[in-house]
């Protein structure tokens, strides 16, 4: 995930940093030590406590650089992941549905991320794509069904 994170952003400089929240998983701040280095990069972290399973607590920790403390959450993603296991059944532990082939779990990621972005509409029933300028117009699913694609 990280490579993928470093391959499609702007690589950052010290005078222009990326911002990046994470829970508290170890890995993540070895791994960003790999691709970045920490003059580039502020990086701050929220660690739930939990007591009996319920979240009872958070703690916000500056790992690098120097994050507003005050900005640092997870929500984002959060509300991400609870989005797609919402409307995904295949991320949905414990059901029929729980997919047991990475491939068939990646292409209705794929899938679903190509109806996020160019056929649900948002603000002023426009779509991602179209508020990012990618396209001009809602792409509908006869549209994406019956497209052909041409190969460069």
């Amino acid at each position: 995930m990280i490579e993928k994170m470093y391959s499609r952003l702007e690589l950052p400089f010290p005078g222009h940093k990326i911002e990046i929240f994470t829970d508290g998983y170890e890995e993540y701040e070895r791994s960003f030590a790999e691709y970045y280095a920490d003059t580039c990069i502020d990086y701050g972290q929220i660690i739930k406590i939990r007591e009996k399973g319920k979240v009872v607590d958070k703690k916000k920790q500056i790992v690098w650089g120097s994050p507003d403390i005050n900005a640092i959450d997870t929500v984002n993603v959060e509300n991400s992941n609870g989005i797609m296991r919402e409307r995904i059944g295949r991320l949905v532990r414990k059901t029929k549905c729980y997919s047991k082939l990475k491939i068939k779990l990646e292409c209705a990621l794929e899938m679903f991320q190509f109806y996020w972005d160019f056929i649900n509409e948002f603000k002023d029933k426009k779509t991602p794509a179209m508020i990012e300028g990618i396209i001009d117009h809602r792409i509908t699913w006869s549209e994406f069904l019956h497209s052909t694609i041409k190969y460069v």
